[in-house]
């Protein structure tokens, strides 16, 4: 029945300041149709704003989005030169490691990369 991810919502109170983190400061690809959208590999993320259609904003939490690095560590580094502040240290599980972090809204975010096979 189902077959696939379409996209996944991304709630925000200002799409601009939104596109711009996922965009400029991640450096994900932009939707070249829409410019409330970006993309994640194969997924397509929207960006909208909940109160513009008469409902409470509230960022999404404990539903991280694990963003795909092939190096943790070099990536968070990146990523802090840039201003993104991350929660406590790199969560190393013997598997792979996890760093995280919020978008401007609040919304959770991770760095994630696999080191080791699945045991």
């Amino acid at each position: 029945m189902i077959t696939k991810l379409d996209f996944v919502g991304v709630p925000s109170q200002d799409a601009e300041r939104s596109r711009t983190f996922y965009v400029d400061t991640l450096g994900l690809r932009p939707d070249e149709h829409a410019t409330a959208e970006f993309w994640i590999g194969d997924t397509c993320c929207g960006i909208w704003e909940p109160e513009k259609f008469g409902m409470p904003f509230a960022p999404q939490k404990n539903g991280h989005l694990a963003l795909h690095v092939d190096d943790v560590d070099a990536a968070r580094t990146e990523l802090e030169a840039k201003g993104v502040e991350f929660f406590g240290d790199t969560l190393d599980t013997g598997v792979c490691k996890m760093a995280f972090f919020n978008d401007p809204d609040g919304n959770d975010l991770m760095l994630h990369g696999r080191y080791a096979p699945q045991a």
